[in-house]
């Protein structure tokens, strides 16, 4: 039982959607064992998955918007947050801390693109945005991996009450 929320918790630090892996491994330990876990730890594990989301997005979009980013700057983020994230996984063979810094670099990278492509802002103001664009993703990695965390005890102190 508690394997499904550490992995969550692992899969969270690295980029991928733990939250709902933790989800995920909670139902099905509820499908299978439907005494192992009370219907409440399902329903609070669902809100802090979409609250660790809404939270994710929300920091995210702020690093860049803060900066005075436009709308293809904070696309420029996710995107490239994500394609650096890959990139880091592979490139850089530490566990967890590449995928982390392939993250932020790449968030900055794509804001700096699109603000600089798209938006045609200056050098200046592009490389501002990209500043903020990590920063933003750094935060959101940290607060998303706090819920990941949470999600894990609950799970974890759910299926031991039960």
């Amino acid at each position: 039982r508690a394997l499904g929320s550490f992995l969550g918790l692992f899969f969270t630090l690295v980029g991928l959607p733990g939250t709902w892996r933790i989800v995920f491994s909670a139902s099905l330990v509820k499908l299978i064992w439907p005494a192992s876990m009370d219907w409440w730890a399902l329903i609070v594990l669902l809100l802090l998955a979409v609250l660790a989301e809404v939270a994710e997005f929300l920091s995210s979009a702020a690093g860049a918007a803060k900066r005075g980013g436009a709308r293809a700057g904070l696309i420029g983020s996710v995107g490239g947050g994500l394609a650096g994230a890959i990139m880091g996984t592979v490139l850089i063979l530490i566990p967890i801390v590449g995928t982390i810094v392939g993250g932020i670099i790449g968030a900055a990278a794509g804001a700096f693109i699109a603000e600089r492509g798209v938006s045609q802002r200056t050098w200046r103001e592009a490389g501002s945005i990209a500043q903020g664009a990590a920063v933003g993703r750094a935060l959101a990695t940290i607060i998303k991996s706090g819920f990941a965390l949470i999600m894990g005890a609950v799970a974890v102190t759910a299926a031991l009450v039960a």
